[in-house]
């Protein structure tokens, strides 16, 4: 088979030790960010057929990011491939002590559609980093930007090293059934539950990058207009198609109102009041997806948006109010330019309804209160994510991302990245110009009495 013979390649290629040297992998990454560069062009019309993504959003969201991530790796791959001294303990005198991070080997990075260059390359510039061989496996729903990817790689990389497989099931099928030495996996939980699955038959460690519901929560002593619009930039970026969109908002009645009029007055500003004739208005992926976010408006009161335009793919900025929690709305992870408003009266209300469902991948507060801040970031647990702002947790190379729980498990970002295609393999080396014997036998008092000193 095809992708058998790839992955037995990439082995044989890890075997020969030069993704070892630290050297090859910062010129790697050095290659990928100039190819990137070179291809920016083509990048960009790519997200447009995609997603109908403008060149600005393209560069903010996947390109930009990812070139950043690359050049931050490239500059500290050195020194994280270095041997780390660790103190010793005096039970073990003389000896020192180091971890060396050593790369796991061949792996398999699986990337979704929604953001697919960014989170196709920058899991993978971190298999580089680490010293690893890697595949690549783009969704097949985001075809141009697949096809592009697989032209940079090839370029760039002999497919021995870093190779792209294009395609749909059968290939993901395929894939899974090979013994990697870690999978990366940014998708769905019923995929990456299937993809966990597959790689226990193997003992491979994976990270899962999933999703879930990530609530909003708006206090009444937030700056409401200014929450509103910072709600209404991460929510409705790439037409809600963002794992850590906000997926639903609850607000304190007291300022419910008022707060739904900001979020009308912000869609009018930033999107326009008829955005099927703003350009860089994203689309959804395709039709199957189209008619499930749509679905998911029906019976529900709207605000503002709750129409579609079939020809483009295209959904309004939508926004539900007095959504009731088991509306269909708040059963699934929307995906989509929808957003339900529900109220509440005590934020023990919110932390009872958040900490009763599964663990989300994001969490955002919008308060002027640090005591709120702090109340809430120690009660409730959740990946990552914001005091008065949106999404932008994840834009950092200095902290990792990932979920817990439902939303997922490991982290990334840059030297998260490292670590997780890494073994942190821990040495002791002992000296030979003399044994202490206490640890011998035959054991004695007195011995026993020198080991509870040394173990204190």
């Amino acid at each position: 088979m095809e992708i058998e013979n790839l992955v037995q390649r990439q082995r044989a290629f890890y075997h020969t030790g030069r993704t070892r040297d630290a050297a090859f992998r910062i010129a790697s990454l050095q290659k990928l960010a100039e190819r990137i560069e070179k291809y920016e062009k083509d990048i960009n019309e790519a997200l447009r057929k995609d997603l109908n993504k403008s060149v600005f959003e393209g560069y903010m969201t996947e390109v930009g990011l990812t070139l950043s991530e690359i050049r931050f790796l490239a500059k500290h791959t050195a020194a994280w491939s270095r041997p780390k001294k660790v103190r010793t303990p005096l039970a073990q005198f003389h000896a020192k002590s180091f971890v060396v991070q050593e790369p796991y080997g061949v792996s398999l990075v699986m990337s979704p559609w929604n953001y697919p260059f960014m989170l196709s390359l920058e899991p993978a510039a971190g298999a580089i980093a680490a010293g690893n061989c890697c595949i690549i496996k783009p969704s097949a729903y985001a075809c141009a930007t697949s096809s592009v990817l697989k032209k940079i790689i090839g370029e760039t990389f002999p497919e021995e090293y870093v190779a792209v497989v294009e395609g749909g099931r059968q290939e993901n099928t395929e894939l899974l059934e090979q013994e990697f030495d870690y999978i990366f996996f940014t998708g769905s939980v019923s995929v990456g539950k299937l993809v966990m699955e597959k790689a226990a038959a193997h003992l491979t460690p994976v990270t899962l990058e999933l999703g879930g519901k990530s609530p909003c929560i708006v206090e009444r002593d937030a700056k409401l207009s200014l929450a509103a619009k910072r709600i209404v930039f991460g929510k409705f970026l790439n037409s809600g198609q963002t794992c850590v969109a906000p997926d639903y908002c609850f607000v304190h009645e007291a300022v419910k109102d008022e707060f739904i009029g900001c979020l009308q007055k912000w869609i009018d500003k930033l999107i326009g009041k008829q955005p099927f004739s703003n350009p860089d208005y994203p689309k959804m992926i395709n039709e199957k997806h189209y008619d499930r976010v749509l679905g998911l408006i029906k019976g529900e009161s709207v605000v503002t948006g709750g129409c579609g335009k079939r020809e483009t793919l295209q959904i309004a900025p939508t926004v539900l109010k007095d959504v009731g929690a088991d509306a269909p709305v708040m059963q699934e992870e929307i995906f989509g330019p929808v957003l339900p408003v529900l109220t509440y009266r005590d934020i023990h209300e919110v932390e009872q309804f958040v900490a009763s469902r599964p663990k989300p991948l994001a969490l955002y507060l919008f308060t002027g209160s640090r005591e709120t801040a702090d109340r809430i970031l120690g009660t409730l647990s959740f990946g990552g994510g914001c005091i008065n702002d949106t999404i932008i947790h994840l834009a950092t190379s200095q902290m990792g991302f990932g979920g817990v729980g439902a939303s997922g498990m490991g982290a990334y970002h840059g030297k998260k990245s490292f670590e997780t295609f890494s073994h942190a393999k821990s040495i002791v080396e002992k000296s030979t110009w003399m044994d202490m014997p206490i640890r011998y036998m035959p054991y004695t008092k007195g011995k026993e009495s020198i080991l509870r000193k040394v173990l204190r």
